[in-house]
């Protein structure tokens, strides 16, 4: 094992987004736990589990009764498999229903909240540290709304933190908003493990959470932000260099809403070069507000 004080900090530096790079975000349990003595223990349970199962010598096993190899490993019942831990939730047409129901109950955004933190049948919840949901001013008009939660988002509990953070609330500022002058909310509640993309079962499952913070808030104008956000919304498959700087209608329950697309502040702070082209998304997207009386000239 490598010791932290014999690496320069550029080492540990390099070490830590290796790490990041995989999927590892907490190097320690917020609990000390001894995983000798938890195997140790695991052993122990399996152990007359394997011994019941193999005959004595040169007894034949009973009809029926399957043989065990002397160094076959033995797997854990279902039951036993089970009280491990919690294990997620399969997307399937059923969750989806649930998740209709969940949202359609909710008569506000507080409600639709509390419905979506207690909802139980996805899977990215089961990896997921946070539940992200719509934060500032749902009475704005105004909607902003990003792909997937990242790694910062579901440490802090809110989307856009960390350097991608900053940088939104740089791109709002300079055309005359902030965090608290809009309602501001992502596709994805939960954080996909690794950051990979939602499958197509899990998005289908979110959908009616974000459809329903979308009919609950009745904005004027919603600013899509990433590839991901701009595909889920206007049916396509073009990149977001396609998808940006057009202005198109989003139908949501009774609502036609206008909405146009940019690049990520993650995408930007990746390749700054793009960032004129964000510049000239935001400023189509501030002369629309301002034509709508959501925005001081």
């Amino acid at each position: 094992m490598i010791s932290a004080n014999d690496l320069s900090p550029a080492e540990l530096a390099a070490l830590l987004h290796f790490h990041a790079d995989a999927g590892v975000e907490w190097l320690l349990e917020e609990e000390a736990i001894d995983r000798f003595a938890e195997f140790e223990a695991m052993k122990a349970a399996r152990r007359p589990a394997a011994q019941q199962q193999r005959p004595a010598a040169g007894e034949r096993p009973a009809p029926g009764q399957a043989q065990v190899r002397p160094n076959a490993a033995v797997r854990p019942a279902p039951a036993e498999r089970a009280a491990s831990g919690p294990q997620p939730a399969i997307p399937d047409g059923e969750a989806v229903q649930q998740a209709r129901f969940v949202a359609e109950t909710a008569r506000s955004l507080v409600e639709l909240k509390t419905a979506i933190e207690a909802f139980s049948s996805c899977n990215l919840k089961h990896s997921a540290r946070s539940t992200i949901f719509a934060s500032g001013d749902a009475e704005s008009g105004i909607m902003v709304i990003g792909s997937a939660p990242s790694a910062e988002d579901d440490r802090e509990g809110m989307p856009f933190s960390g350097k991608s953070g900053q940088l939104f609330d740089k791109m709002l500022a300079a055309i005359g908003l902030t965090r608290s002058s809009v309602l501001l909310t992502q596709v994805i509640p939960w954080r996909p493990p690794g950051n990979r993309a939602p499958s197509a079962a899990e998005m289908d499952i979110c959908r009616p959470f974000i459809e329903r913070q979308i009919a609950l808030a009745e904005p004027k104008a919603i600013l899509l932000l990433g590839n991901f956000s701009a595909r889920f919304f206007f049916g396509e498959n073009d990149t977001i260099h396609g998808l940006r700087g057009r202005w198109k209608e989003i139908a949501v329950a009774d609502c036609v809403i206008p909405a146009i697309a940019s690049l990520h502040p993650q995408d930007l702070l990746t390749a700054p070069v793009n960032k004129r082209l964000a510049w000239n998304d935001l400023l189509a997207f501030q002369a629309k507000l301002k034509s709508l009386s959501l925005l001081r000239n």
